[in-house]
């Protein structure tokens, strides 16, 4: 296979009040995903379906990330989504509790051999 990327993308997602790890990297993915409009798929003559779809996500709690509600983001394509140490808590002045930021990265590829 001739993995090939062809878009990156970045984006930035918070959970302010929950400190819900999976919300708050649905909201960076999310992110990164409006940041495009550009039909990367039929730009190259393939299905929507044939996207490798390529995540990595940045949290300080990874473990508390549920990877299977973040794959249901993507209407199609081959998401693979990979949860990682990063992004930041940031602790609440006046009352317990943090806000969440995570951070994700979104890479689309083709296996330029399939053409």
């Amino acid at each position: 296979m001739a993995k090939t990327r062809v878009l990156v993308e970045f984006g930035m997602g918070t959970s302010l009040r929950r400190e819900d790890y999976t919300e708050a990297a649905s909201r960076a993915i999310k992110d990164a995903l409006w940041h495009n409009s550009v039909t990367m798929a039929e730009l190259f003559g393939f299905p929507k379906e044939a996207m490798i779809v390529d995540a990595e996500i940045g949290v300080q709690k990874p473990e508390l990330v549920d990877v299977e509600r973040l794959k249901e983001i993507f209407p199609y394509g081959q998401p693979t989504i990979r949860v990682k140490q990063g992004g930041l808590n940031i602790e609440k002045p006046h009352t317990d509790g943090r806000t969440v930021i995570a951070n994700a990265a979104v890479v689309v590829s083709f296996d330029m051999e399939a053409v």
